[in-house]
């Protein structure tokens, strides 16, 4: 069998759980974790046979495909902003909007030296990562509830920025130790903002697999992290520090809203390459 034609079978066979293009790029995804290949490798060796021990090794991923589990568990790795990062059900997997982000705050942060940068629910750590390596001169600290999501950002962080610190903190009813008030630059958080009521439009892939502490919060309290994120920026920030949020589309004039006109300015909904509502940034008076 041709790499070629190892690809479409795989892609047939996801074709009725997901659209075709998407069947397709997961496909690709299985194609080159198997064959240990990138994307320009896959496509010059499309003629070229596959090694027995990747067919051998296909059935099993594929039925872990069609039971729903995102490709990025079954291969254990997502892709962000030029990293290939480590992924377990006990992390989020990293979204391009997420990529948005980390552009928007290094546009805004770059020109500044000595940045000192909290990360709030790393997850992954993607954007702690991301981050640092974008403005390498800064110190980022990274802070999550879940000690297994650490374990993961740890290891991520190894392979990136071995610099970023990271803590297990509740952030709803602790502070990262270590930190004085007006000891940060910058502030960012992509915390759970989906609400209950919101579950029957998302997928099963989503649905089934990933943390469900990291993605919801109720519907009768659904800022309730960005209200807290606005106290520890009141206290943790300098003036002229900055606090960027990640936040849900449908929200996004009650999320700026909590950054008090008192305590911070320059407060802006601003949004993502769609059109949509999808990051709060404001600044310390």
């Amino acid at each position: 069998m041709t790499t070629r034609q190892f690809t479409a079978d795989i892609a047939a066979a996801l074709h009725p759980l997901y659209p075709e293009r998407e069947a397709q790029a997961i496909a690709t995804l299985v194609v080159e974790h198997l064959l240990g290949i990138d994307s320009l490798q896959r496509m010059m060796d499309a003629q070229q046979p596959v090694p027995p021990a990747a067919e051998a090794a296909c059935p099993a991923l594929l039925a872990r495909l069609q039971a729903h589990e995102p490709v990025q568990y079954v291969l254990g790795t997502a892709y962000f902003a030029d990293m290939e990062l480590e992924v377990t059900p006990a992390t989020l997997i990293p979204r391009p909007e997420t990529e948005e982000l980390v552009h928007l705050i290094t546009q805004e942060q770059r020109a500044r030296a000595g940045l000192h940068v909290l990360d709030v629910g790393t997850g992954s750590g993607c954007l702690a990562l991301a981050l640092a390596r974008a403005l390498p001169q800064a110190e980022v600290m990274a802070v999550d509830i879940s000690a297994e999501a650490l374990a993961v950002a740890r290891r991520n962080g190894a392979r990136y920025a071995p610099a970023v610190a990271f803590q297990q903190v509740d952030i709803l009813g602790g502070l990262p130790a270590g930190l004085a008030p007006g000891a940060l630059d910058v502030l960012v958080s992509n915390p759970p903002y989906v609400r209950e009521s919101e579950r029957p439009l998302m997928r099963e892939n989503v649905l089934a697999w990933e943390p469900a502490t990291a993605l919801f919060v109720p519907d009768d309290d659904p800022l309730l992290f960005y209200r807290r994120l606005a106290e520890v920026g009141q206290e943790l920030l300098v003036a002229g520090g900055s606090i960027y949020w990640e936040i849900n589309e449908a929200l996004g004039a009650e999320t700026a809203a909590l950054l008090s006109p008192e305590a911070f300015e320059d407060v802006r909904v601003v949004p993502d390459m769609f059109g949509k509502a999808r990051m709060v940034r404001g600044t310390r008076r």
